[in-house]
């Protein structure tokens, strides 16, 4: 009875210790108002939360990313110049209404395209991304081919542009996901974080917006915007762009940056509305509550250091214990949530050349290490030896002298001299042979003959000895 009892009490144990565990990702997700949403992690392009960001949407106004970020590669190029002076096209303001967003430009204007990038991006001017494509490509249906070949190189699966700022027509959408994708790419040029974060903007030609400066829309940085005023202003927040048609809803795409944590966060599809008078836009809204989400969840935390041994490898003809200690090129530092235990960080090792041999200088790339953290992968880091791997002289002297006799040549060189050394033994040999043969039958001859010799003179003594014996009887 006491074995039952006490199986109940080990099963509340266990339940009790699992509670107490850390769950490092069960965090608590942002309630938001948009459809669709992402918030990046910008310095290693980690997803920190989603809400449906492959879904295709009309992406509005955040179309006058793509149509920037082609201008700005076409400057890049040589193909145009800041200063050019370009001529709005007799079609520039074709198929926008009379509320649509413009800067006034007309048929005929001749405006810089300095001042056409900062129309297009800051005030959102429909008719400025149209001569923009004209100017670059001859026609706007010529520019937005080139919108979607660029975005298919980017990687985009759910975008298709049928014009250059985003007004509402059939198969024009994107993503929240692919709208990030394009973002950054566009943030490579400084240039565009330059013109995104500028909150009013004096154009050259006095013709533009009535001759006065130009305010940026996004509420998080401008506090004269015409959504709500100063009610959004973010401390934290830079650029980059709002967006807004009834199909599309209120869009925003922004970036923010806080402890040496930055983000980027893409909304879509977020209402607006009169609140007891007071004017309501969501898209800023919900930004903000995906960045204090993120600021208040997320640190970054060492979770590898350049003092960490990682492995031992084994090092042909190295001196001492022969092996090469591998350890992470760069601390690693990722963007965890808070809390995270940074013991249960695992590294898959792997190396490069199966075959290392010495020596190996210090700093040298031998393989990389792949990091998981409670089991999510988090990219890889390279591994190098933070010492020089010295050669053992000794081996490598006896590596020589044995790569020297594997070479073929020596080889053939080898066989020839063993066989004509095995010939030249076989002949003497036989020589000897043949030489004691015949000194053997030289000196059995001489034998003989001195025995004939001996044979001779006795008979001759005897014969002699015979003739005097007879003398001496006569």
């Amino acid at each position: 009875m006491k074995k039952i009892r006490l199986f109940p009490l080990i099963l509340l144990v266990c339940l009790v210790f699992g509670m107490a565990a850390p769950a490092a990702y069960a965090l608590e997700a942002p309630s938001l108002d948009g459809q669709a949403a992402v918030l990046v992690d910008l310095d290693s392009g980690r997803v920190l939360y989603d809400l449906n960001k492959d879904e295709r949407r009309a992406p509005a106004s955040l179309t006058k990313i793509m149509t920037g970020l082609l201008a700005l590669d076409a400057i890049s190029n040589g193909r145009c110049g800041w200063d050019d002076m370009v001529t709005a096209q007799a079609d520039c303001r074709e198929g926008l209404g009379e509320d649509s967003s413009s800067a006034g430009i007309n048929p005929g204007d001749v405006i810089s395209m300095r001042d056409l990038l900062y129309c297009a991006l800051i005030s959102s001017a429909n008719e400025a991304c149209n001569i923009i494509a004209s100017y670059l490509e001859g026609s706007v249906s010529a520019f937005v081919q080139k919108m979607n070949d660029k975005a298919a190189e980017l990687g985009c699966l759910n975008t298709h542009f049928a014009n250059t700022n985003g007004l509402p027509t059939e198969d024009h959408y994107s993503s929240a996901y692919d709208m990030y994708l394009i973002t950054t790419e566009a943030m490579r040029y400084p240039d565009f974080m330059e013109i995104a974060n500028t909150v009013s903007y004096t154009t050259e030609s006095i013709t533009l917006n009535g001759g006065e400066p130009i305010g940026n829309s996004n509420a998080l940085i401008n506090p004269r915007s015409d959504y709500g005023g100063s009610r959004y202003l973010y401390e934290y927040a830079s650029g980059v762009k709002t967006g807004y048609t009834r199909a599309a809803g209120y869009c925003l795409i922004s970036t923010a940056e806080k402890d040496g944590v930055r983000l980027m966060a893409v909304v879509m599809g977020c209402n607006g509305w009169l609140n007891a008078g007071l004017e309501e836009y969501r898209n800023f809204s919900d930004t903000i509550s995906l960045y204090d989400w993120a600021f208040e969840n997320f640190a970054y935390q060492t979770v590898l250091s350049t003092s960490e041994q990682l492995s031992r490898v084994k090092v042909e003809l190295a001196q001492g214990d022969g092996e090469a200690i591998l350890h992470a090129q760069q601390d690693v530092r990722l963007l965890l949530p808070v809390g995270v235990d940074t013991g249960s960080v695992e590294t898959q090792v792997s190396v490069y050349d199966d075959r290392l041999v010495a020596p190996i200088s210090a700093g040298t790339v031998l393989g990389e290490a792949r990091v998981y953290v409670d089991g999510v992968d988090y990219g890889s880091v390279r591994l190098v030896t933070n010492a020089d791997v010295e050669l053992a002289r000794g081996e490598f002297m006896k590596m020589r002298i044995k790569e020297f006799f594997s070479k073929g040549w020596v080889i053939a060189i080898l066989v020839v001299v063993l066989v004509l050394g095995t010939a030249y033994i076989i002949l003497i040999t036989r020589y000897r042979k043949l030489r004691k043969k015949h000194l053997q039958e030289r000196r059995r001859a001489e034998q003989r003959r001195r025995i004939a010799a001996q044979e001779r003179a006795a008979r001759e003594s005897a014969i002699d000895a015979f003739d005097t014996d007879w003398t001496d009887i006569e």
